[in-house]
């Protein structure tokens, strides 16, 4: 399996620089967990422009005892991302998996699901769908409705987070996961329960909308004991994928790519 970005011991190299991670994200300042010596630093980023997600791999200049300003990305393995025609917002890098956060209550969206898949299969890393909520009465419809999605090959996983979140274990041992969904769907709750001390905060469900309030505002990563990590961002309510073209966007449906290249007119766009 993939290792998620770990720290990799290294210490200041010849250009007098430090090793670290990106671990939140608050518009343009950055918490950086040090590789060595371990310690958490809150860096910017040198000019006007900042395009660093959480997850990102970065080389510091220290300029205080708790300060650094950030010279330098590594090169990423993965990154996950929105984008429409205005601008491109970084969710995640580096990550092995991407969970998308659903619930029996409030109605998910099921286009918005289907571009979280999209943005995945672009992004080259697996995904797992959560079902969150599973004590409720409107359960078992919801998971009818996964149905499609089971049969293409994606795990989807029951889960009454407040409860336990037992049953994420299997899918998150040794993988840097991001998670993802819309307000309300327990996202924050599902990080309560895996890392009790993070106190998340989670907020109520707005009945009269059939919605759920904004509660994490910034991307977070918390590390698991069991050689994993996870990136909590904010609730999502659009998906743009403009990023991926329309000549690579039919290789982004598991169930397509066995007619890529049957089709005998060299100019359809399979709408």
């Amino acid at each position: 399996m993939s290792r998620g970005p770990g720290r990799k011991g290294s210490r200041a190299g010849s250009d007098g620089y430090l090793s670290g991670t990106i671990t939140a994200v608050h518009g343009r300042s950055y918490r950086v967990e040090m590789d060595a010596p371990l310690a958490q630093l809150t860096c910017f980023p040198r000019g006007k422009r900042s395009e660093l997600a959480c997850g990102d791999r970065v080389r510091i200049e220290p300029v205080s005892a708790d300060q650094g300003v950030i010279e330098s990305v590594e090169p990423r393995s993965s990154l996950f991302y929105r984008a429409d025609a205005f601008r491109e917002k970084l969710i995640a890098a580096n990550v092995t998996q991407v969970m998308v956060v659903l619930a029996s209550e409030p109605t998910y969206y099921e286009e918005l699901l289907n571009r979280c898949l999209v943005a995945a299969e672009h992004a080259r890393v697996r995904a797992v769908v959560v079902l969150n909520k599973a004590e409720l009465p409107s359960a078992p419809a919801a998971i009818d409705r996964l149905e499609l999605y089971r049969r293409l090959d994606y795990p989807v996983v029951p889960l009454s987070a407040r409860s336990s979140t037992d049953a994420l274990q299997p899918f998150l041992r040794d993988h840097t996961t991001v998670l993802v969904g819309q307000s309300g769907m327990g996202k924050s709750t599902i990080v309560n329960g895996l890392f009790p001390a993070a106190r998340a905060a989670t907020g109520d469900i707005s009945k009269a909308l059939d919605s759920g309030r904004h509660t994490t505002t910034h991307a977070t990563l918390y590390r698991l004991p069991s050689n994993g990590a996870i990136i909590d961002s904010p609730g999502l309510q659009a998906f743009g994928l403009r990023h991926v073209g329309i000549e690579t966007l039919d290789a982004t449906f598991p169930e397509f790519r066995p007619y890529i290249g049957q089709c005998r007119f060299a100019n359809c766009r399979h709408l």
